[in-house]
């Protein structure tokens, strides 16, 4: 039997096809109801697109842990043996909804893991470090890497103007411009949690972390050729790709590992541990297998569980804490503002976002589309005498707090020996990238820059690449002067 159309409140519906006029070719009726209802929920079935990361998709997956941590956080999800649903969505950083997936951008790579405690996220992206180091800088970086106010358009000599003026962004503007700049496809890059974690064990003993989700199908990249050739083409590339290779049963996995630096070795370490432009030598902390990550499921509904799925790094569990990374603590705060901002106050409440394996029990009321409360013998303040619930300092643990001073100051991190902006960009160069990488290197780069860099950024440009690699510096100014 065929399924009737109701309305929103479960009405039956006289007719799919003609709207409610007075006669044949008269005026349409304000109390066709269900004619308005259609339009009005057509007029708002978009949310505000994300200020950062617009485009993007995403798929469920499961998260199994083979190795043993145990020594280092007390997390149950992280325990050996675990299974942990989880929700992933990879993104561009840059482009707005309908942007292609094969511009030179990094990748969000954003998890969320629905755990026994509570949902844990990790928000990362393809690259273990970022542009800036100051959170006071990032809308500043956005707008740069955006559209230019008068003509609307996207304006490559605002995006070397900002970097160039920031010498910090060197590292990340190499790894930009080389081949992981324009990953094949999502299932063929490697994830990040990027910034310096804590990890706290059984004992109170603190560690820090920094994530690695090596993909298991292989790194592979487009060339500038190919991704604008597909732009135009096959905008949709990394998103059909991810949806077709899941339908097909060819889940994509990739190997968690971590790198664990005991707390007592951060002062000393020759790079600022916490500064997000740099990452620690593997030679010095060595990949430690955590366990094996698999996307096994595709969303059924899009915008519902990957539109309107929320990620936020100030979701910790028990077991996980911050550290000093300056843009950490930042965005503990601006990602929850802006998913009220954008899906609202009760973003929480929608099933892709909630807790689903952990038992919520909040103060938080009301507030628009409020779906969950408690019941009317719930006190809804606290203290209470009535059995309302109660913080668990136990439970909850030490959250993952440190040691610092209490002068309030504006100042950057703490310079470690080795501690320089021009210094890891130039080892990837030198050491990194074989010979064919560094050419293409330099064709992305004077590529980009002929688009519309001019002086004086123009000649930022070739001292920002002669500080990063004296050749380098000296194949970028010669392939433009010649371009």
């Amino acid at each position: 039997m065929t399924p009737r159309t109701t309305t929103n409140a479960g009405i039956p519906v006289a007719s799919d096809n003609e709207s409610l006029t007075a006669g044949t070719q008269g005026p349409i009726l304000l109390h066709d109801h269900y004619l308005i209802e259609k339009l009005a929920q057509f007029n708002r079935e978009r949310v505000p697109e994300r200020v950062v990361h617009a485009k993007g998709g995403g798929a469920f997956g499961e998260l199994v842990i083979t190795g043993d941590v145990s020594r280092y956080t007390k997390a149950s999800f992280l325990q050996p043996g675990k299974r942990t649903e989880s929700l992933v969505r990879f993104s561009t950083v840059a482009g707005e909804q309908g942007s292609p997936d094969t511009w030179r951008d990094p990748r969000g790579f954003a998890m969320k893991f629905y755990t026994e405690d509570g949902n844990y996220d990790l928000v990362g992206n393809n690259t273990p470090i970022f542009f800036i180091k100051d959170p006071i800088k990032f809308p500043d970086f956005i707008r740069s890497q955006k559209r230019l106010p008068g003509s609307g358009l996207r304006d490559h000599n605002m995006q070397w103007d900002f970097w160039t003026l920031r010498p910090e962004s060197a590292h990340q503007v190499t790894w930009l411009m080389g081949d992981r700049g324009i990953p094949k496809s999502w299932r063929h890059m490697d994830g990040f949690g990027s910034h310096t974690y804590q990890w706290v064990n059984a004992e109170g003993e603190r560690f820090w972390v920094k994530y690695h989700f090596k993909t298991d199908q292989g790194i592979e990249y487009l060339t500038q050729e190919e991704a604008d050739k597909l732009a135009g083409s096959d905008p949709d590339l990394h998103r059909k790709d991810l949806y077709d290779a899941i339908e097909g049963g060819e889940f994509p996995s990739w190997t968690m590992k971590v790198q664990i630096m005991p707390v007592g070795e951060a002062e000393s370490y020759r790079f600022n541990p916490f500064d997000l432009t740099k990452v620690w030598s593997q030679q010095d902390y060595p990949l430690i297998e955590v366990g094996k990550w698999t996307l096994n499921r595709n969303p059924q509904n899009f915008f519902s569980e990957i539109e309107l799925a929320t990620f936020e790094p100030s979701n910790l569990v028990p077991g996980i804490g911050f550290s000093p990374d300056k843009m950490l603590l930042g965005r503990v705060f601006s990602y929850a503002d802006a998913h009220r901002y954008r899906v609202g106050t009760n973003y929480a409440q929608l099933p892709v976002n909630s807790a689903k394996n952990a038992e919520v029990n909040t103060y938080s009321k009301e507030g628009a589309m409020a779906y969950d409360f408690s019941g009317p013998q719930v006190p809804v303040y606290a203290p209470n005498s009535y059995g309302g619930p109660h913080a668990d300092a136990e439970a909850a643990g030490d959250e993952g707090l440190w040691n610092f001073d209490g002068e309030a100051i504006r100042a950057g991190y703490v310079e470690h020996p080795e501690d320089s902006d021009w210094a890891q960009a130039g080892t990837m160069v030198r050491e990194v990238l074989d010979d064919a990488a560094r050419e293409r290197l330099v064709s992305n780069i004077v590529g980009h820059v002929l688009d519309g860099v001019e002086e004086p950024v123009l000649s930022r440009v070739f001292e920002y690449w002669r500080n990063v690699d004296e050749d380098l510096g000296k194949k970028v100014e010669e392939g433009v002067r010649n371009g």
